[in-house]
């Protein structure tokens, strides 16, 4: 009989080692150290991402840049927090490759130009190697706006996350648990960050979920060091031998993160309005202004201003300037609450996605826009001109040309400055007949959630009584409704009731079924948060579940005292730049516009005198041969780009004062755009029509006697 050998130690643990490394090893790596399994979660999670990548992935790698130690570590950190599966020279290489491609485009059209009609394109050259710089800068700092965006999307989550966190540990001292809990029913992208804090530790990239999560949280640290300090706390509770103190504990840290996310906008509310101010007066006020001056400019200088200089000046240039130091303002807002997923599940969020709004909004607007277009076919013989003879007291002079066009130019007419209002009118009417039908009744929606949340606060508590006092859920709820008359909290809770007793829904399926639960009429975060726990705490008895609705009670209490706060601090910012973009700007803009046409009706007046006086004008002769007529701008120009300038004003300033004032809310920034649409267009239509009928007739009675 053989005689029996121990096995060695090393023997076994190299045999069944190579086993562990050869499955471990059988999961495919990708770039970035994290494996297929993980690129394909993250791509189901965050396909938005995915487009940036791609071109990266392809434009990027045609030619690989050495990028410097600081500077690769700088951006990695970046693509790591956008959690982009990139490198940090595939994302330099792609800004290289669009300055490269832009710039060699307009070389190649500007050079065929030159050969095909002799003249070489300056301008068009000029702006296109601007548009190249301009692409390249934007591109290479694409890396930080991701990881800027994905903070302050995920820090808009900091609180629930919090949240989530307390109310789970209160009655389960356990982290993993907890965070499990909190990454399932975050939204959108903290849950993804979440999730990873598991993945990692799966992976064996960390051995346990402590050192996960701090791991995590070193990310956040010198963006949201009350986020960190918040966890910290809740790790500290699990080494609490007192219930009472690791209570205490976690609300510690829930209080934490409130007054650290209060004091960050605090601070933003009175860093801002230096800057708003500033670019208003920059991007708004100054532009505004100037345009006055041009008509007179134009014809001094001989013609060197030109209408397509207008319109890349007002309706290019500022607004990318406007919107590039806007946007770089609101990167300092620090996290919000935005628009909730939730929406996405209201019935009436169908009428939000319609494209037959837009179709419906082009008809109506389409002929007034033809209408502007009149004296543009006039010029090119489309339509033929026409005169009219002498209008009421005569003061408008015989024979007035309605679009007066001098050796092929102008129109200088009044009548095209007329018909031209029109199109900015026509575009900005499109917009806003559009964007209104788009969201006039979920807007309703969204005012009855925002009341719900408001009466929120009360009804949890009355729900946390019901169930302290020993009532099942599914009865409290109906018992809520009844005490909550009149109230819109009467609403949900009587939706709740009925899918419960005539659906023969459970608690859950009757707030979150995803056709007839009682959230998807009140998309609130608020709401899906508070209920979420409930449903949870529920499970762990009913005392557990009354304590977790008065901790979040008083959470939402604070919260409503915080949110009212930030509004009363943000309301001077918010209701100045409001007026000017809705009054003070459509007003000089339009008194603008009559001023252009009165300087343009002098100079025509003048000339007509000079033809028919000849060299007994003296002094108005040479005043004509300074000011040449058709070397000026026409008013029918200035006041389409200057309409059209102040409707992308509008968008960009309506876009920033909703991000400032609720953050990423598409839905709110579209209604907004609307009705700021209706009222800044329409004051300035009004406004220029009268200006300039009354300036018109004005110099048109002061220079009658000249001749």
């Amino acid at each position: 009989m053989p005689e029996y050998k121990k096995p060695d130690v090393k023997d076994i643990l190299r045999k069944y080692g190579a086993k562990i490394e050869g499955k471990v090893g059988s999961e495919p790596a990708v770039a970035g150290g994290y494996t297929s399994a993980y690129a394909s979660f993250k791509q189901e999670m965050a396909p938005e991402l995915s487009k940036y990548e791609k071109w990266c992935k392809s434009l990027g790698n045609i030619i690989k840049l050495k990028v410097s130690e600081k500077d690769s570590v700088k951006i990695k950190k970046q693509l790591d927090i956008a959690h982009l599966d990139i490198e940090p020279w595939q994302a330099l290489g792609l800004g290289v490759m669009v300055f490269i491609a832009i710039f060699f485009f307009g070389l190649l059209f500007s050079t065929a130009n030159l050969l095909i009609t002799g003249n070489f394109p300056f301008l068009f050259f000029i702006l296109t190697i601007f548009a190249a710089v301009f692409l390249f800068y934007y591109i290479n700092g694409y890396p930080q706006r991701l990881a800027n965006k994905w903070r302050l999307k995920a820090s808009s989550q900091m609180v629930p996350a919090i949240l989530y966190v307390v109310v789970y540990m209160r009655h389960t001292s356990n982290l993993e648990k907890a965070i499990d809990f909190a990454s399932k029913n975050l939204q959108y992208p903290l849950s993804l960050d979440f999730k990873k804090i598991f993945y990692n530790v799966e992976i064996g990239k960390f051995s346990t979920i402590k050192e996960s999560l701090d791991n995590y949280l070193e990310s956040w640290r010198d963006y949201s060091v009350e986020f960190v300090e918040s966890f910290h706390l809740i790790e500290s509770s699990l080494f609490e031998p007192d219930e009472a103190r690791r209570i205490q504990t976690l609300e510690k840290s829930l209080q934490v993160v409130l007054d650290g996310i209060y004091d960050k906008m605090l601070k933003f509310s009175h860093e801002v309005s230096a800057p708003l101010t500033n670019v208003y007066m920059l991007a708004v006020m100054l532009p505004v202004l100037g345009i006055a001056l041009i008509p007179l400019a134009s014809a001094m200088v001989g013609g060197l201003i030109k209408a397509s200089h207008v319109f890349i000046l007002y309706n290019l240039l500022i607004p990318f300037i406007a919107f590039f130091m806007l946007d770089k303002i609101m990167l300092m807002r620090p996290g919000g609450h935005g628009e909730s997923k939730l929406l996405e599940k209201n019935p009436l969020y169908s009428e939000y996605t319609d494209k037959s709004h837009y179709t419906k909004a082009f008809l109506i607007c389409l002929p007034l826009f033809i209408i502007g277009l009149f004296p543009l076919l006039v010029q090119i013989g489309i339509i033929p001109d026409f005169t009219f003879g002498q209008i009421g007291l005569g003061f408008f002079g015989e024979n007035v040309n309605f679009f007066d066009f001098k050796d092929g130019k102008g129109p200088f007419g009044i009548g095209a400055l007329f018909l031209g209002m029109f199109i900015p009118l026509s575009v900005a009417l499109f917009f806003s007949i559009s964007y209104r039908a788009k969201t006039k009744n979920l807007i309703k929606e969204r005012d009855k959630t925002v009341q719900l949340e408001n009466e929120f606060n009360n009804s949890l508590f009355q729900l946390g009584n019901r169930l302290g006092n020993g009532m099942p859920p599914e009865l409290a709820f109906g018992r809520v409704a009844e005490s909550s008359r009149g109230l819109v909290t009467e609403d949900f809770f009587k939706k709740v009731n009925y899918n419960i007793k005539q659906g023969g829904m459970d608690v859950d399926k009757a707030i979150f079924n995803p056709r007839t639960g009682a959230l998807i009429y009140y998309p609130s975060e608020l709401i899906a948060t508070s209920m979420k726990i409930l449903i949870e705490s529920s499970k762990k008895g009913l005392k557990i579940a009354a304590i977790a609705l008065m901790s979040i009670s008083e959470y939402v209490k604070n919260i409503g005292k915080i949110t009212q706060r930030l509004k009363d601090l943000l309301a001077e910012n918010i209701s100045s730049m409001k007026s000017n973009m809705t009054f003070l700007a459509p007003l000089l803009s339009g008194i603008v516009v009559g001023l252009a046409a009165m300087i343009t009706s002098i100079l025509n007046q003048l000339n007509l005198a000079q033809l028919e006086g000849g060299a007994e004008l003296g002094g108005v002769s040479n005043l004509t041969n300074i000011f040449d007529l058709t070397q000026v701008i026409p008013p029918y120009y200035l006041q389409i780009a200057i309409g059209i300038y102040l409707i992308q004003i509008i968008f960009i300033l309506t876009g920033t004062l909703v991000t400032i004032d609720s953050g990423d809310d598409k839905l709110q920034r579209t209604n907004k755009i609307a009705n700021n649409l209706s009222k800044g267009i329409g004051l300035f239509f009004i406004t220029a029509l009268i200006s300039t009928f009354i300036l018109f007739v004005l110099s048109s009675v002061v220079l009658s006697g000249v001749g």
